[in-house]
């Protein structure tokens, strides 16, 4: 379990960097917090929304915040997987290949607009998503810890874009909206409008800080309970008709490190179904196909997997 000093100075660094960040996205505090426990749990972020409500800002200002090497990767269809992963290079002096480095070789890359480029160079992510690492010429080359991927898709103007397979999907600890901003919110924006704002934003948290709250969360006790409360909501999914494709069990895997992360934000060396409960539609809507009939009736996968949710009984702990 988190010893009572490391709780505490836990609390106080995850709300310092909250703060930081909040500095320059405002109104949207939840997704700032999802986003931030998404990182802690070592996960990645996939972000759909409508271009201009802070997907970028919030990628850098967390980047910063955390003191993160940040690179970003604009995915047009002329990206090529090497842009990505990086390459090898004839050099004429030495009359050798080197190798050159490719955008994931960084602690936070925002991969924006993901859904831009072609699936062969979508598929450059995967290895990398989950193994922490790239091959090149059958060379296997670890990438820097930490690191976490923050990837961007615009649901408008699909023309030219190529949606991302299941198996990709997968490899998203969570999937999040933004959203407009409220009018107050949006008020305090455009009086900010000729600020660079993000020159506001301070390195809050260093990489060791970081690695301390993942092995913080990590240690996190989970009663037996918990465990088979996420099997079950699990089995629902692979079980009922609902669903043509069930969360797999690397989604429950992400839903428990989710969890986690939030009792630690919570201050508690424990999980309880409400932080099972708090993620479930952001780490599970994404990872699950519905079935025709409840296509037929309207539902989206986000209301399927809410339904679970009233399906299933929490656990009383």
């Amino acid at each position: 379990m988190v010893d009572v000093i490391d709780k505490t100075k836990s609390l106080e660094l995850i709300r310092a960097v909250l703060d930081e960040v909040k500095k320059v996205i405002k109104g949207k505090d939840d997704v700032v917090l999802r986003v931030l426990l998404a990182i802690i749990s070592g996960g990645h972020i996939l972000i759909e929304d409508v271009p201009g409500v802070g997907k970028t800002t919030l990628a850098v200002s967390l980047a910063k915040s955390l003191s993160l090497a940040f690179k970003r990767i604009q995915f047009t269809p002329d990206v090529l997987a090497s842009d990505v992963t990086g390459c090898n290079i004839f050099d004429r002096q030495t009359g050798s290949f080197v190798f050159t480095p490719g955008a994931v070789f960084c602690n936070l890359l925002l991969a924006d607009e993901l859904n831009r480029t072609s699936g062969k160079t979508q598929s450059a992510l995967l290895e990398v998503m989950e193994e922490g690492q790239v091959t090149v010429d059958g060379v296997t080359k670890k990438l820097p810890e930490p690191f976490t991927v923050i990837a961007t898709q615009n649901p408008a103007g699909t023309i030219g874009t190529a949606l991302l397979p299941e198996s990709q999907l997968d490899r998203f600890m969570i999937r999040l909206r933004i959203g407009y901003p409220q009018k107050e919110d949006e008020i305090a924006i455009l009086k900010n409008t000729d600020k660079k704002c993000i020159d506001e934003v301070n390195a809050i948290a260093s990489i060791e800080d970081l690695n301390s709250l993942r092995a913080q969360a990590a240690k996190i006790f989970v009663d037996d309970k918990i465990y088979s409360y996420i099997s079950d909501l699990a089995a629902f999914t692979r079980e009922s008709d609902a669903f043509s494709l069930g969360l797999s069990p690397r989604g429950a895997q992400a839903v428990l490190s989710m969890a986690k992360a939030s009792a630690l934000c919570d201050g508690r060396d424990f999980v309880l179904p409400e932080d099972i409960k708090n993620f479930w539609e952001d780490v599970s809507s994404h990872r699950v196909i519905i079935s025709k009939k409840s296509q037929n009736a309207g539902k989206t996968a986000r209301n399927a997997v809410i339904d679970v949710l009233n399906a299933v009984s929490p656990p009383k702990i």
